[in-house]
């Protein structure tokens, strides 16, 4: 999916949600365990009841995995019953030496190799530039970096103030990484993952990173604020997809399940119908 063509389904759909199928085997619906692939049968149903209001989906990796080979054919199920005009995310946040990095992108980008073909996956950039450029190669692919996250532990490494030799003055560990990766990409190949709970960051992650779109984790059950979020990470292409996992795929345990992730999925969107018309410059 191209820049332009996610920015028409924002556009399209007065939203620039993304609903994240953390799909988790204990907390889905009782009655949904005697089904043959219960995980699909839940994510099947959430799609169909979300995908007017989402823009993207993202599943995260670590909820298929634990099931071994069934959990990985869950995954395949769901990216294949995804609307095509929605944007996919694997939240696998890989990253290693070069060859191997070199794997796992074919992993989530080549169909023929591996069954899948997400828009993106989250990569971390922590071994450098060898180990985020293999997932470059893939025309059309997206690599969302890891920069400013939300959970508790971001400031034992993000906030580090590092200084390097072309640099007059020292910066945070995560303004480095933005610099540095946009040597390795381009706006249309690049996104970056700034928590919600960091919001108060984004007028100085906007000032690095002005024209790329920022995926931003943190909104509903972990507290962040959709308002702060778009009002400072905004940009003319709106440049943002805001992340919601529990607080829609689980706002109910009972057989309304997709009823009620509808009507979350649909609170959020009117949300951000309303920043959008406000905030986009």
């Amino acid at each position: 999916m191209t820049r332009s063509e996610l920015f028409a389904q924002i556009k399209s759909k007065s939203s620039y949600l993304c609903v994240g199928l953390d799909t988790d085997i204990q907390k889905i619906p009782a009655h949904l365990r005697s089904e043959s692939d219960p995980i699909f049968a839940f994510n099947r149903a959430i799609i169909e009841a979300t995908h007017h209001y989402a823009v993207a989906y993202k599943p995260n990796l670590a909820f298929y995995e634990a099931m071994g080979p069934r959990g990985w054919e869950s995954l395949q199920k769901t990216l294949e019953i995804i609307p095509k005009e929605c944007f996919t995310i694997a939240d696998a946040k890989r990253g290693d030496i070069g060859n191997t990095s070199g794997l796992y992108a074919r992993a989530f980008f080549d169909k023929e190799a591996s069954g899948l073909d997400f828009d993106s996956v989250t990569v971390a950039p922590y071994m450098g530039e060898d180990s985020v450029k293999p997932f470059l190669n893939f025309p059309g692919k997206w690599v969302i970096l890891l920069a400013l996250t939300s959970n508790a532990g971001s400031s034992d490494f993000q906030r580090l103030e590092v200084k390097n030799a072309e640099a007059i003055h020292s910066r945070a560990l995560f303004e480095q990484v933005l610099m540095t990766s946009q040597n390795w990409g381009n706006r249309d190949q690049l996104m970056y993952v700034v928590g919600a709970t960091q919001a108060h960051q984004l007028q100085r992650i906007r000032e690095l990173v002005p024209e790329h779109f920022l995926l931003v984790p943190g909104v509903g059950a972990q507290g962040g604020s959709l308002e702060e979020v778009s009002k400072y990470g905004m940009n003319r292409q709106c440049g943002l997809l805001v992340n919601s996992s529990r607080a829609i795929i689980y706002a109910s345990s009972g057989t309304d399940f997709a009823e009620r992730a509808a009507v979350e999925a649909r609170l959020v969107q009117q949300e951000m119908a309303k920043y959008l018309n406000e905030y986009l410059n």
